[in-house]
C-alpha cells in the first residue's frame, strides 16, 4: 500500500461516533499526522463545508470577523483550528443556538484545551479525539489494539518474521508520518523530516506560543533529542544552548503542545508523589528523533548503541497510539527508584490495574532483563496484571510470576484486517 491516504486509522469509527451525539468534536494531532485526510473522509457524508485556515483568505477572515464566519456556517469542517483560536467562541455562541451534533469537526495541531480560555469556552460542547502519525498495526492493516488485549490477559500473535534481521531497525527509524513512511529511502525521510521540523518553527511555534526568537529552538530540540527515555532536567539542557532553566522548560511546554514529545510522571504508590518526581521525556515519532539524532540505517547495522534508546521511543508511540484509539482509557507512566531500578514503561487501565513493559534490542533474554519489572510488580502488589518484556525474537514465552516475554511484532500482530495482504518485517 504506496498511498498514505488509503491506510486505516483505527480511530476513525470513534470519531464518526463522536460527530453523532455531539456537536463539535476536535481532532487533535501533529500536523502531517494524517488528520485532514481522515476528517474529509468522515465528513463527506454529512454535506460539511470545508475551511483550512492555511487559506491566508480563510484565515484573514477567522480573525477579522470570527462571528461573522462562523453565522455563515450550518455544518462545517475547519482546519487547523489553532491559526484562529477566537473561531471558538464564536462556535461556542452558534452551537448554544443550536446543539444539533455534528455541527463542527474541527483539526488541531496544538494542544489547545490546555488553555484555560478555550477549554472554559467550549465545556461540555466538544469532545477532543487524538490522531498521531500512523501505528504499525495501521501501516500493517492489523486491527488488534495491544492495550486492550493484554489488559485482558491475552498477549497478541506476533507478525511473521522477516528472515532481514535488519527490519526492525528500518521500521523504527522510518516511524510514522505518511509522508515519510512512503518515502523511498532513508535519505529522502532525512530530508523531510528537516523541513517538517523547520516549517513547524517558522510557523506553528510562532502561531501557538508567540516566540519570536526562533533561532535557538531548533538546537534546542535537537539537544532535547539526545535526552530522550531520561529524566529532564532542564538546567543542564538549557546550558547546552545558552538558556535559562525557565526558559528551557517553556520551550518543552511548547514542543509538547505541538504533539513533538510528552513528559511522562514517574509511577509512586501514592498518586501525590507522581508529581514531585521528576518526568521522563519522549518523544512522539522515532522516525523523526532518528532524523534529529542523525542516526541511519548503516550505524545501526555496524553498531547499536544508540538504537536502544529509539527503539523505546518506538515502543512508547505505539503504545500510545493504541491508547488513543483503545476501548478503555489507559495512562502511560514509568518507573526508576532511588537504586537506578527501572521499567521502561507502566500502563495504567482505568480501575487502577497495571501493566509493565521493558523493550530489549535483542533476540535473546536474560535473567538480569528482568530486574526492574520482578521489583516493580511486587511494588504495584494487588495491582499488577502483567510484566511483559518486549524484544526482538519470535517467541511468547512465560516467565514466572506473571512475566512474559513477547516479540516487538507483537504491537503489529494480532487480528488482521479482512483482504489485507501480510508485510514481512
Amino acid at each position: 500500500m504506496n498511498n498514505p491516504a488509503l491506510y486505516p486509522r483505527h480511530i476513525e469509527s470513534r470519531l464518526a461516533e463522536a460527530l453523532a451525539d455531539t456537536p463539535v468534536v476536535l481532532l487533535a494531532g501533529p500536523r502531517q499526522a494524517g488528520k485532514t485526510t481522515l476528517a474529509r473522509r468522515v465528513a463527506a457524508g454529512g454535506l460539511m463545508r470545508y475551511l483550512s485556515l492555511d487559506d491566508q483568505a480563510t484565515l484573514l477572515s477567522a480573525r477579522e470577523d470570527p462571528v461573522g464566519l462562523v453565522r455563515s456556517l450550518d455544518r462545517a469542517l475547519i482546519d487547523e483550528i489553532q491559526r484562529a483560536p477566537q473561531l471558538l467562541l464564536a462556535i461556542k455562541r452558534s452551537v448554544d443556538e443550536d446543539r444539533r451534533p455534528g455541527r463542527f469537526l474541527l483539526t488541531g495541531s496544538a494542544q489547545l484545551m490546555s488553555l484555560p480560555t478555550v477549554a472554559d469556552s467550549l465545556a461540555g460542547r466538544m469532545e477532543t479525539l487524538f490522531l498521531l502519525p500512523l501505528s504499525q498495526a495501521e501501516i500493517e492493516q492489523s486491527s488488534g489494539n495491544w492495550l486492550d488485549s493484554v489488559f485482558a490477559g491475552r498477549i497478541p500473535e506476533p507478525a511473521p518474521r522477516s528472515a532481514d534481521r535488519a527490519a526492525l531497525a528500518g521500521r523504527v527509524l522510518r516511524g510514522g508520518y505518511p509522508e515519510a513512511v512512503a518515502r523511498p529511502s532513508s535519505r529522502r525521510r532525512a530530508a523531510w523530516a528537516r523541513q517538517y521540523v523547520d516549517a513547524l518553527v517558522q510557523r506553528d511555534v510562532r502561531d501557538v506560543a508567540g516566540i519570536e526568537k526562533l533561532d535557538q529552538l531548533p538546537r534546542f530540540l535537537r539537544a532535547l533529542a539526545q535526552t530522550a527515555g531520561q529524566l529532564c532536567n532542564y538546567t543542564q539542557l538549557a546550558a547546552q544552548v545558552g538558556l535559562d532553566g525557565k526558559t528551557a522548560a517553556r520551550y518543552v511546554g511548547v514542543f509538547e503542545q505541538m504533539f513533538l514529545l510528552r513528559r511522562i510522571e514517574v509511577w509512586a504508590r501514592n498518586r501525590f508523589a507522581r508529581v514531585m518526581k521528576t518526568p521522563k521525556l519522549q518523544f512522539i515519532d522515532a522516525g523523526l528523533l532518528s532524523a534529529l539524532l542523525d542516526l541511519g540505517e548503516d550505524e545501526v547495522r555496524d553498531d547499536r548503541t544508540r538504537f536502544g534508546s529509539v527503539l523505546e521511543t518506538f515502543v512508547f508511540a505505539e503504545l500510545l497510539k493504541h491508547a488513543t484509539a483503545a476501548d478503555a482509557d489507559y495512562r502511560l507512566l514509568t518507573y526508576r527508584d532511588a537504586d537506578q531500578v527501572e521499567v521502561d514503561l507502566i500502563v495504567e487501565g482505568p480501575a487502577g490495574q497495571l501493566v509493565g513493559v521493558e523493550v530489549k534490542a535483542a533476540a535473546t533474554v536474560s535473567t538480569g532483563d528482568l530486574r526492574g519489572l520482578k521489583k516493580w510488580s511486587r511494588l504495584a502488589g494487588e495491582h499488577f496484571r502483567l510484566g511483559v518484556l518486549l524484544y526482538d525474537g519470535d517467541e511468547t514465552l512465560p516467565l514466572g510470576d506473571g512475566l512474559w516475554a513477547a516479540p516487538l511484532s507483537t504491537l503489529w500482530g494480532g487480528v488482521r484486517e479482512p483482504g489485507a495482504q501480510t508485510r514481512q518485517g
